[in-house]
């Protein structure tokens, strides 16, 4: 892990009652919509808990939400030297037996490496995690297909998945995509551990924030233009925190844990969305299928780089999009939409190409639903056009937060072949039941123009 000192927050800078003001009644179910007057849904994690430390609170913690005094812990080797080791022996003074479970070398997040992990884990009632993406997502679906209980103490800002339901998992034909899973009991954020992890993990973390407002302009247009259900909750709860992430952006870089601690809010309030709305479209529309596709394909042409960069280089290749639309007075023309079964499979591989051509053909258009989708798109344009206009963070904005965190702006600093990333521009939104304006510029017949200008 990097060994860059974090610097101490100032009690002016951080939020008036600690670092888990408003996201306690969120997640315990006391928030009220303001829209509505009623209170939101409890989320399915027992206890979420962020702090500037916990250290020789784990054994107090574990035992709050269950884990049982004999318990296996789950790291790999950079997380169990960020904190792993610590906690092992914070447990164990605290009267836990705990069986150390490090994973081999990097692991990834597959289901080959589930059954492997599940092996090791089958002679315990309860796990803990130390880790962040992998090694939760392993462990999250591990013990959801064998009923058992965990927590996760956190060790990075580089995702919003700690309290979700689903794990994104890479299945056997080299498919990535959301499995049912169960929540964490707890989720136990030391930002003092987090603010410490390399400074890319936290750019990534930003950039899987920073995609929030295409994502909701996406998802906006998708439900006026055919109809699918649409939730402002999410943006509802997030805004008690509006604006203090890119007002302590730069100390990112610096470990800051102020800085650090509004990003892990951030992080933590767009997990709790999935609670009121059961679906991830808030934060996940076509900016992630464009790092969906990166992952699935890219092979050795993968430089490494974490999910949540790739998404804030996605977000502004989707803005640039958006934005072009949304300048255009007159509405695109649809025509029916050209699934090339072939194409897919030379790109994807076979097995792959059967799956999400299943799932592509789920919201193809043919020629009387092209001709419905014309008409709703001259009776909504003037609307939907404003509507979105008011939501657009502008691309230059953008890529001028992300620059503040040292984050990648482009395919090539992601370190991909322009041609590749152009392929990944063109063909995500191939691979999900999810329409968004990449969807629009391929069935009016501009995506293959938008993508070229990508590099």
């Amino acid at each position: 892990m990097s060994s860059i000192s974090h610097q101490t927050s100032s009690l002016a800078e951080r939020p008036q009652n600690g670092w888990m003001e408003h996201i306690e009644d969120v997640y315990q179910g006391r928030w009220v919509n303001p829209e509505t007057g009623e209170a939101g849904p409890r989320a399915p994690v027992d206890k979420i808990l962020i702090s500037e430390s916990i250290d020789g609170a784990e054994a107090d913690l574990a035992r709050s939400v269950g884990i049982g005094d004999f318990t296996a812990m789950v790291a790999d080797a950079n997380t169990w030297d960020a904190a792993g080791s610590r906690i092992a022996k914070n447990l164990t003074k605290g009267g836990f037996k705990v069986n150390e479970v490090i994973l081999n070398g990097k692991p990834h997040a597959t289901v080959s490496e589930a059954d492997a992990l599940a092996s090791r884990l089958q002679d315990f009632s309860s796990v803990i995690a130390v880790g962040s993406g992998t090694v939760n997502d392993l462990t999250k679906y591990v013990t959801a297909r064998n009923k058992r209980s965990y927590c996760v103490f956190g060790t990075a800002a580089s995702m919003d998945g700690y309290a979700s339901t689903t794990a994104s998992m890479g299945l056997p034909s080299g498919l990535k995509i959301s499995l049912p899973a169960h929540a964490p009991k707890g989720v136990f954020l030391d930002l003092g551990v987090i603010a410490k992890a390399p400074a890319r993990m936290a750019a990534a973390g930003f950039g899987d924030c920073l995609c929030n407002s295409v994502a909701r302009i996406d998802w906006w247009m998708s439900h006026k233009l055919l109809g699918s259900r649409f939730w402002n909750e999410p943006y509802l709860i997030s805004e008690h925190d509006k604006g203090l992430l890119e007002a302590h952006a730069d100390g990112l870089k610096q470990g800051n844990i102020t800085a650090v601690g509004y990003l892990v809010r951030a992080l933590v309030m767009s997990g709790l969305g999935v609670a009121h709305t059961g679906v991830s479209n808030h934060g996940s529309m076509g900016e992630h299928q464009i790092s969906h596709y990166i992952d699935c394909f890219a092979g050795d042409r993968h430089q490494g780089t974490l999910h949540g960069e790739q998404v804030g280089v996605a977000t502004l290749t989707m803005g640039r999009i958006q934005q072009w639309f949304l300048d255009q007075e007159s509405p695109p023309e649809i025509r029916p939409t050209h699934v090339d079964g072939q194409d897919m499979a030379r790109r994807m591989g076979p097995e792959i190409a059967v799956q999400c051509e299943a799932e592509y053909r789920k919201k193809a258009l043919d020629e009387n639903g092209a001709a419905r989708l014309n008409e709703r798109l001259q009776e909504i344009w003037p609307q939907l056009r404003e509507d979105c206009r008011k939501l657009i963070d502008p691309v230059d904005a953008m890529v001028a937060k992300l620059k503040q965190v040292n984050g990648a702006t482009s395919g090539s600093e992601l370190g991909l072949p322009s041609g590749f990333y152009r392929e990944a521009v063109r063909h995500a939104h191939e691979m999900r039941n999810r329409f968004s304006f990449a969807d629009l510029a391929c069935d009016a017949g501009l995506l293959d123009a938008f993508a070229d200008r990508e590099v």
